[in-house]
């Protein structure tokens, strides 16, 4: 069984929902497919897209990014918590899952998350031009930095077993060195809002291999303290610099 991941798919985009559309449905039925997170906010866009690629693999594992938790339009009286209920039923009545997936001496892990500003504070610029500020909403007393808390606690003491291979993935980064050299200075102001160390904490704990994740759009493999990162963003349309737009085999199990 292959293994492919894939992240900000974002079919809000007509070119990329074409591209879901347009997959294969013969080449991938005894595969696994990785979808760390940023399908999209629409929840019936969510389904149509998570139902395309369980139509397609035979396994689907998702862990929701932050632009599937935003409530937008009819679902401004939400908040993202509640979002995060009616995702993880979508998920599931599209026929994916969120939970972990066992498959002889594999294991396969989602870590939920959030930001908590462990890669730095935000600047007042950031919080100004970020669109979760507005687009997410968290109950009272509640922001970012509890949100990573309580998604965390999500994450349940895993038994490892007779796993000998652990393979986890998250939306969000778990080490800001995962941004690459070459990005520009302008636009480290984001570092804040990349990801978590509790993740990297997270992964280290559960003896991973491999980790995958998503959010920065930045396609990447490397290799780093024995843990393979890989990165496979497919982007806006307009992002062809940085994104191969299209599957990527991580391993085989």
């Amino acid at each position: 069984m292959r293994i492919f991941a894939l992240s900000n798919i974002h079919v809000d985009y007509d070119a990329n929902a074409e591209w879901v559309g347009n997959l294969s449905k013969y080449d991938y039925r005894d595969d696994l497919l990785i979808l760390a997170g940023d399908v999209t906010h629409d929840l019936t866009l969510l389904a149509w897209c998570v139902g395309e690629f369980s139509a397609r693999f035979k396994h689907v594992l998702f862990v929701p990014g932050n632009h599937d938790l935003w409530v937008l339009g009819k679902e401004k009286g939400k908040t993202s918590l509640q979002k995060f209920i009616d995702v993880k039923a979508t998920i599931e009545d599209s026929g994916a899952s969120m939970r972990s997936f066992r498959k002889g001496d594999a294991l396969i892990a989602p870590l939920q998350g959030w930001y908590d500003y462990s890669f730095g504070e935000p600047t007042d610029e950031l919080r100004q031009m970020w669109a979760d500020y507005r687009a997410c909403r968290w109950p009272a007393d509640f922001g970012p930095v509890e949100a990573a808390a309580h998604f965390a606690a999500m994450n349940p003491p895993l038994e490892i077993g007779a796993a000998t291979r652990v393979i986890t993935f998250s939306h969000f980064l778990p080490r800001i060195d995962l941004v690459p050299f070459y990005v520009p200075r302008k636009h480290r102001i984001l570092d804040p809002v990349l990801g978590s160390a509790r993740i990297e904490a997270e992964l280290r704990r559960l003896g991973s291999c491999l980790h995958v994740y998503g959010h920065s759009h930045i396609n990447r493999s490397v290799h780093i303290d024995g843990v393979r990162y890989v990165n496979n963003a497919f982007g806006y349309p307009h992002e062809n610099m940085i994104a191969s737009k299209q599957l990527y085999c991580v391993d085989e199990i």
